[in-house]
Parts: structure tokens; sequence; C-alpha cells
């Protein structure tokens, strides 16, 4: 293996994209229109997960399971209001565009897909430096399983020991760790520093360009 074949995988909601709270939102509504009160803190804490997977998480095991199609497709029509304005977090696209640079070969792990997909990337901006894009719809678990990490490392041609995964959510953190990659977390998302470092998280920083101004000494070094 060529000392310069090495990975950079990146979660994208949350961690290049400023969407986590935009997610809350409507997912909270979705819910609403199907007559669930779930609590905001809630939806919170499970965005990052596949939607199937977050409706299960939140709803449980007994809910009625022919409302979870309906709950999925009204979350993705709120959120679609949002694609021509998506905000990128600072620096996203700069730090993509210096690991490319730097020989790192940058792979998007993510559960977007489609059109959504296409407006996360328009507002990172940075597509010269995104080698390929690994989604929920690519494989059979999404995260918290490794195959969305395992995906993007065959995709990139790269064993798990060559790369570094970027997150920051928990389910992140358990993807990349069950997947044998060193995982970055980023407190960009509004998960807490603790519950990062608990879940696997090598090295936090602040977001993008935090870790973009600190790349000499931390594991994308």
């Amino acid at each position: 293996m060529a000392e310069a074949q090495r990975a950079a995988v990146f979660d994208v909601d949350g961690t290049l994209v400023d969407t986590n709270h935009l997610h809350v939102v409507t997912w909270w509504e979705a819910f609403r229109q199907a007559g669930h009160d779930v609590p905001m803190h809630a939806v919170h804490r499970a965005v990052g997960l596949a939607s199937t997977d977050l409706v299960a998480h939140l709803l449980g095991e007994d809910r009625d399971t022919d409302q979870d199609a309906g709950i999925s497709a009204a979350h993705k029509a709120l959120y679609g209001q949002y694609f021509d304005r998506l905000p990128a977090l600072p620096e996203a696209g700069a730090l993509l565009r210096r690991l490319h640079r730097d020989g790192w070969t940058v792979v998007l792990a993510t559960s977007a897909g489609g059109a959504e997909l296409s407006a996360l990337r328009r507002a990172i901006d940075a597509d010269e430096a995104i080698t390929a894009t690994a989604s929920a719809d690519d494989v059979d678990a999404g995260k918290p399983a490794p195959e969305p990490v395992e995906h993007a490392l065959g995709l990139a041609g790269v064993p798990a020991e060559r790369a570094v995964f970027v997150g920051d959510t928990v389910w992140d953190m358990r993807a990349g760790s069950r997947a044998g990659v060193r995982c970055v977390g980023v407190l960009c998302g509004g998960i807490p520093r603790t519950d990062l470092e608990k879940s696997g998280a090598d090295a936090i920083y602040a977001d993008p360009a935090h870790l973009l101004a600190s790349l000499r000494d931390s594991p994308l070094a």
C-alpha cells in the first residue's frame, strides 16, 4: 500500500453543514402531524440515524409501523424547503480542499441521498476534493452500524488503519469505532464533548475551522 493512500471520511449533517437543528424542527413537526408529541431534545439526540431507524428509536417497537413511511415523507418535504439555503459550517469546504491537496482521499458518509445530498454538496462547495459518497441507500444498516464507514473505505480503496472518520454524533463515533478507524468528533452538531469521547472520539474540535487550524497536531496530520 502506497504511503499516500489514506482516507478522510466525513459525516455531513452537523459536521460540514449546519443542518442538525433544521432536522430537529422538521422531524418534530413531522411527528406532530402524525399525532406524536416527541420532545425536541430527544429528536436532537437521534439526528444522525437513518430515517427508519430514527422513527423506531423515538417511537419504540410498539409504534404503528404503518405510519413510518408517512412520517419520513413529511420530514423530507418539510426539510426540503431549506435546500436552497443550507449553510456550510465555517471552513468546511476549505478543510476538504486542504486534505485533498495533502494527499487524502476524501469520502462522504451520510444518510442523505438524491436532492438532499446535492443540496449539501452545493453548500460545502468542494466537489473537486470529494472522491466518493457512501449513503445509507448503499448499505443494509446505517450508523451506528459500521457498514457506512466500511463502504466508504471500500470506495476509497483504503484499509481502516489508514483512515480517519470525522463526525458530530455518538452514532458517528460508534460506527467509526466499530469499523476500526480513528474517530474525530466536532462539537458543532450540538452533542456534548463527554458523549463523543465515551462513544469513541480520539480527538475533538469545535468545528471544521478549528480542525483546519489544528491539522498539524490532529489525527489528520
